[in-house]
């Protein structure tokens, strides 16, 4: 029986990195809820001003990119799912009619255009909320169920598992997407695995009856190019950690069939484990709001070795939409075998959030914890000098000229080429305090990078300034730097001022204000 759709309500189921800021990013799912509630479609502008709002700064200053905006929206359809899943389905009374509903919520939220570079190494493409339902239809998922889904994601075949009643066991190689099941799914710890290898890193202890799947198509953790077998070693590692009678259920590209000469013996290998029950192709267009039309396929595969290996179900065709597949599922897919009572799964109480002040403060708590101490100032002695003009009186016309701190002097500091501004006024810096907050980080490969922020502004009158952020390379000795250099404010500024330089760890070169 499918507790999907039940006769009577089911009963549910019951250290993240900071720099990739997962709470930021459950406060913008948390702020787009409420426009899936009401049904209003949420276009870039309005994605774009949530994001903003949550993360504090606009994806110009790179606090986050689109790829994150959309795993927000994809996390905004989990919180709504656990909200109003189970009456959602209960109201509209069959798959069918519920269909429908998904495509509608899905419909809501932008089409994906845009990929980051994690999510075509990670061929990371979410299955889409209908499809989604139609994979946890054939896996008749029960409150009896302990339910892994080795390539997680952003929890949309898990959400659905949860409210058909099933236990979860989540894995998910990618920080961001591990960090953001963590808030969305608090009740599960989860891990962090090479999914092509699920079944050798798990707990002997952890046998799920049932595994939903969504591997990477043709990509491996830490292998470089296309790896062609990807789909078949993800695939062949969690049916054997499956439970003998248990059900996997797979989406993966439509040519990994068993129909396709050149992965026929690779199915009649999995045969000798597992038998396939049912395998339809799917139109590349039900991928198109998660921006691909690749063409995929529906596989499903018993724990019980074949009659005969070389034997396959023949496949209905290419369903052109899921409301096709689910009826092609409802004709020809077989019910679940039995599973050994002695894996059964306790029901357990739901411990999960349900209201968006639950999640929100969940975030806020772990956003504070995960805050950085300031780090210790260190007096900075320098003397000052009167600048003169080149000979000429002229700069060159070259991109770069060879710089060299124009108004002061700071021991040991080198020469350094810098884009030119026009000269700084001389002050009167006998008045001047400059401090150096030193914070160093290594890069691992044994060189540190740090960064200059200075900043100034006119005793009295807070007027602030623009400023650069200036690539510095320590020595790699104690405090002790090697190269030290800035550009003067570009500004004329007049009267005393007070200048503070503030160290920052980076990578690029960068422009900002003055703090």
């Amino acid at each position: 029986m499918n507790a999907l759709f039940p006769a009577a309500e089911a009963v549910p189921a019951a250290p993240v990195s900071a720099s990739v800021d997962p709470a930021a990013c459950i406060h913008a799912a948390a702020l787009l809820l409420p426009h899936i509630e009401r049904g209003t479609r949420v276009d870039a502008a309005i994605l774009r001003g949530v994001m903003t709002t949550a993360f504090g700064a606009s994806d110009a200053t790179g606090a986050w990119d689109w790829k994150r905006a959309y795993d927000a929206c994809e996390a905004a359809i989990v919180l709504f799912l656990r909200k109003y899943g189970k009456a959602l389905l209960r109201k509209a009374g069959s798959p069918a009619r519920a269909l429908p509903l998904l495509d509608k919520i899905s419909d809501l939220l932008p089409t994906h255009t845009r990929r980051s570079e994690e999510s075509q190494a990670l061929q990371q493409f979410s299955t889409p909320a209908p499809l989604s339902l139609a994979v946890a239809i054939a896996a008749a998922i029960t409150p009896a169920d302990r339910v892994l889904e080795p390539s997680a994601g952003t929890g949309l075949l898990a959400i659905l598992a949860e409210v058909a009643g099933g236990a979860l066991v989540l894995n998910e190689l990618a920080e961001m997407r591990a960090a953001l099941l963590s808030f969305l799914f608090p009740a599960i710890s989860v891990t962090r695995f090479d999914a092509a290898q699920i079944d050798d890193h798990l707990d002997a202890a952890v046998v799920p009856t049932v595994v939903l799947m969504n591997p990477p198509f043709s990509v491996m953790a830490h292998v470089e190019g296309r790896v062609a077998d990807a789909t078949f070693r993800h695939v062949a590692s969690a049916l054997a950690r499956l439970a003998p009678g248990g059900r996997l259920v797979t989406i993966t590209g439509a040519g990994f069939s068993q129909d396709n000469t050149v992965w026929a013996p690779a199915f009649t290998c999995l045969q000798e484990r597992g038998r396939v029950v049912f395998s339809a192709a799917i139109d590349g267009s039900v991928y198109a709001k998660h921006g691909t039309t690749f063409a995929t396929r529906l596989t499903v595969i018993d724990k019980l070795p074949a009659d005969d290996p070389s034997v396959f179900p023949d496949a209905p065709g290419v369903a052109p939409d899921v409301a096709t597949l689910h009826g092609w599922l409802t004709e020809h897919l077989p019910a679940r075998l039995p599973v050994d009572s002695s894996i059964a799964v306790p029901i357990a109480a739901p411990v999960a959030p349900r209201t968006v002040r639950g999640y929100l403060n969940r975030a806020a708590k772990l956003a504070l914890a995960a805050s950085p101490a300031a780090p210790d100032g260190v007096p900075l002695a320098y003397d000052t000098v009167e600048w003169k003009p080149t000979e000429n009186g002229r700069l060159s016309d070259s991109i770069y000229e060879d710089y060299g701190l124009q108004t002061i002097r700071i021991a040991g500091a080198q020469a350094h080429p810098m884009l030119r501004n026009d000269a700084p006024v001389l002050t009167d810096y006998d008045t001047v305090g400059i401090g150096l907050n030193l914070d160093r980080a290594s890069d691992g490969a044994g060189r540190d990078r740090v960064f200059v922020v200075v900043e100034a502004y006119q005793t009295g009158l807070g007027d602030r300034r623009r400023h650069r952020v200036e690539a510095v390379e320590p020595a790699g000795i104690g405090n002790e730097l090697g190269a030290l250099g800035f550009e003067h404010v570009p500004d004329r500024l007049i009267g005393q001022f007070r200048m503070a330089m503030r160290l920052g760890v980076s990578d690029a070169f960068v422009e900002q204000p003055g703090v």
